[in-house]
């Protein structure tokens, strides 16, 4: 059975006192020992230092983004590198806001997959379509060339340091969420994509997690999918009591 994943993408909220008093009352309040779960607390650049010396072993920091370059005259720039000195031990690359708003290809997110695997830190990898795309009925057709410009030129031990998380686009920020069965054949969906190039082993160790407006209302249906294997959560993380409802849904 694969390991339950919940992951928090803060996004650009929050000042560093904030996330020092937000990770002190986390972990007073947090308690799930008993349950088998990967948690991840996506914060911005500047404050993952902190973060990842106020973490224990509950948890784990992740930057929001990296360079695709290694090193070199890349003003405001940052590279796996530096992100893995300052702490962080995930990435999440390829998310829609990225895409949208930074016209980030494919190519460019696969170089950056390579930094950060070079640097043995995990990927949250992001996948999905846009509202008119869904309405196309070419959703399926776009996360698959998304997953194969940007995924298929990992050898089989690399993909192995990979989460995918499905975000359909017109779900997030929006109040709309995708139904839990519209959730699970994506995440069916990827899975078989994942089978076709690496065979059944990894596709059905492979985590796949939904990152569209989940919140605790709605988290626990969804999780119960087969297919879905935890959440990136991102208004609901910013809020603690939101945030480890979530987590215990899982």
């Amino acid at each position: 059975m694969r390991t339950k994943i919940v992951a928090g993408n803060w996004k650009m909220n929050k000042s560093i006192q904030d996330t020092q008093q937000f990770i002190d009352d986390f972990k007073s309040k947090l308690d799930v020992e008993s349950k088998e779960i990967i948690i991840v607390l996506a914060v911005p650049y500047t404050h993952i230092y902190v973060a990842s010396n106020l973490s224990n072993d509950q948890f784990s920091i992740s930057a929001q983004d990296c360079s695709r370059h290694e090193s070199g005259a890349y003003t405001g720039e940052v590279s796996a590198s530096m992100l893995s000195s300052a702490g962080a031990s995930y990435v999440i690359l390829g998310h829609s806001e990225r895409r949208s708003y930074h016209n980030e290809s494919n190519e460019a997110i696969a170089d950056k997959i390579n930094r950060c695997l070079d640097q043995s830190m995990s990927v949250i990898f992001c996948c999905g379509e846009q509202l008119e795309q869904r309405m196309a009925n070419s959703h399926f057709e776009i996360v698959r060339q998304q997953i194969s410009e940007s995924v298929f030129h990992l050898s089989e031990s690399q993909i192995r340091s990979l989460i995918i998380a499905y975000e359909p686009v017109w779900a997030i920020g929006t109040g709309k969420t995708a139904t839990s069965d519209q959730a699970q054949e994506m995440h069916h969906f990827i899975r078989c994509i994942i089978s076709e190039k690496y065979g059944q082993h990894i596709a059905q160790n492979l985590p796949i997690i939904y990152g569209g407006s989940c919140k605790p209302s709605n988290a626990k249906e969804l999780f119960s999918k087969l297919d879905v294997d935890g959440g990136l959560i991102g208004g609901a993380s910013l809020n603690i009591d939101d945030f480890i409802t979530i987590i215990e849904s899982a």
